[in-house]
C-alpha cells in the first residue's frame, strides 16, 4: 500500500513540474497570411480575408498589425514567449497593399526594471527632508508675509 501511495503523490509533484501553455492575439491561418499580396489586395481584401488587425499605426498610412504569441511558464514563473509572429501590411495611399513584413520572437525585448524604485537624476533626499524640506519654504515665492505668487498680499 506505501509504494501506491507514493507512486500516487510523486505522479501529483511531477504534474505540477508541466509547462503551461498560453496563446495570445491573432489566431494565425498560413495560407490566408499567404494569400495576401501586394499590389493585388487593398484594405477591404484585407479586412475580408484576415479580419480586423490586432492594431492599426497611428503614421505610415495607417499600417495594419497582427500579432500571435505562443508563452510558456513553469508554476509561479513569469511566461516567457516561446513564438510570435508580427505581420504587417502596408498601404500606399490608395488603399492597396505595397508591402508585407513578418517578424518573429526574436523582435521581443525582456525589460528588468532597476530595483525597487526609478532612478531619477538630481540630489537624494532621505524621509526627513522630504518630510520637513518645505518648512520656511511657503509663502516666499512673493513679496514679504507670505504674499503667494501675485505679491497681492491677500489685498
Amino acid at each position: 500500500m506505501r509504494p501506491l501511495i507514493f507512486l500516487a503523490l510523486a505522479g501529483v509533484l511531477a504534474a505540477g513540474c508541466a509547462p503551461l501553455r498560453s496563446h495570445q492575439g491573432y489566431i494565425v491561418d498560413a495560407d490566408l497570411v499567404n494569400a495576401i499580396q501586394p499590389g493585388v489586395d487593398n484594405r477591404q481584401s484585407v479586412l475580408a480575408t484576415l479580419g480586423t488587425p490586432s492594431f492599426a499605426s497611428q503614421f505610415n498610412q495607417g499600417d495594419w498589425y497582427y500579432l500571435a504569441r505562443d508563452s510558456r511558464n513553469y508554476a509561479f514563473n513569469a511566461p516567457r514567449p516561446k513564438e510570435q509572429l508580427t505581420l504587417q501590411i502596408s498601404f500606399d495611399q490608395a488603399g492597396n497593399v505595397s508591402a508585407i513584413r513578418k517578424s518573429g520572437v526574436e523582435q521581443v525585448v525582456s525589460l528588468k526594471p532597476y530595483g525597487k524604485t526609478t532612478p531619477t537624476l538630481g540630489r537624494e533626499r532621505g524621509f526627513f527632508q522630504d518630510l520637513f524640506g518645505n518648512i520656511g519654504a511657503v509663502g516666499a515665492a512673493g513679496a514679504p508675509g507670505g504674499a503667494g505668487p501675485t505679491g497681492r498680499n491677500g489685498q
